[in-house]
């Protein structure tokens, strides 16, 4: 006769650390006090949840794998299985020397459960389904935005390589007339293969560019988004593609706990090396969401222009540093203002200069 136990393991944890691939999960298990077994396993979170169940019933399962190519998916799938998932970033697992230089996937899945279950590791925000699909259209009209210019870029190299030249300023606008201009050049016949297979590109990215712009506008007078934004655009400089992006990317303003936290997102903080006396400032940080830090700065140069208080703030500031240290001060001042805004959705009043 066969005799059981049934095991529970009620009141302790299992910290779970996934290194996700396509095709295979490398997954390390650990106790509060050791490290339990470290497997292969197909990329399946029910599998993974299944074998978890079966080998520890009632358990607390926490866990955790690194941002990449997966996105949200998976911590989507874990929650609703009933389990704490965590996405974290790559830069934030803290690696040794050793580990570095001999990197596997069997490391970096041990490296997540033990970091994990010390408590060192912070998930990153997890968006909703809905505002990422609605970054997603941003996004790729900013992408195709970044390709147009490349191909605008590489007709004007090509044409300064070639020594060709059209009528003066009509490449300023991009006009239907100065492709017409373009195409009636008279060149060789591989010059003109060449040119001809630059400007069909540049079309194309054109087309591309107005249907995402449309959609975009579109998103933006949604009803979900269409109030927020209008009281945005209340202060100067933003326009109504850059409000949408503040929205859509930042999401819900409550998640920061202070400016500076939200400065830290943004990328307006200075990389600090400092040691014992020494203290270097090594300007603008590199861990920042460019796309956000981009547009901010560009609406602080209008923002400068239109609102008083700020012309007065970037003035004083000439005085002591340069102009392009000025403005990355003024961007600190207009995310306040926007942050002020979100938090109490006030529109924002100008200031008037007495």
């Amino acid at each position: 006769m066969k005799q059981g136990t049934q095991l529970d393991f009620s009141g302790q944890t299992i910290f779970v650390g996934i290194d996700v691939h396509k095709k295979s999960w490398k997954v390390s298990l650990r106790s509060t006090h050791m490290e339990l077994k470290t497997f292969s396993q197909e990329p399946s979170p029910k599998a993974l949840s299944g074998h978890l169940q079966q080998n520890y019933p009632s358990a607390d399962y926490r866990l955790v794998y690194e941002a990449g190519f997966c996105g949200f998916g998976y911590q989507r799938q874990f929650s609703e299985l009933g389990m704490s998932c965590i996405v974290v970033n790559p830069a934030d697992v803290p690696l040794t020397d050793k580990e570095k230089q001999r990197k596997s996937d069997t490391v970096d899945c041990r490296k997540l459960s033990k970091t994990l279950s010390e408590g060192a590791l912070k998930g990153i925000f997890v968006p909703g389904i809905e505002q990422q699909d609605d970054r997603g259209i941003i996004r790729v009209y900013q992408q195709m935005i970044k390709d147009q210019t490349r191909y605008k870029n590489q007709i004007k190299g090509w044409l300064n390589f070639q020594d060709q030249s059209v009528a003066v300023d009509t490449d300023k606008y991009w006009s239907n007339h100065y492709i017409c201009l373009l195409k009636a050049l008279c060149l060789p016949p591989s010059a003109r293969i060449n040119l001809d297979i630059l400007l069909q590109g540049y079309q194309q990215t054109r087309i591309m560019v107005l249907t995402a712009t449309r959609e975009v506008r579109a998103l933006s007078r949604q009803p979900r988004y269409q109030q927020i934004i209008e009281l945005i655009r209340t202060i100067p400089g933003i326009g109504e593609i850059t409000a949408l992006l503040l929205v859509t990317e930042i999401g819900d303003i409550e998640r920061f706990d202070s400016l500076d936290a939200l400065c830290g997102y943004v990328g307006l903080v200075p990389d600090i090396h400092s040691s014992g006396d020494q203290k270097i400032i090594l300007g603008l940080t590199k861990r920042a969401h460019h796309q956000l830090r981009e547009k901010l700065i560009e609406a602080s140069w209008i923002a400068v222009r239109l609102d008083p208080a700020m012309t007065l703030a970037f003035n004083n500031l000439c005085k002591r540093m340069k102009k392009n240290k000025a403005i990355i001060r003024i961007a600190k001042k207009m995310l306040n203002r926007i942050r002020f805004v979100m938090k109490n959705q006030k529109p924002y009043v100008t200031s008037v200069v007495k």
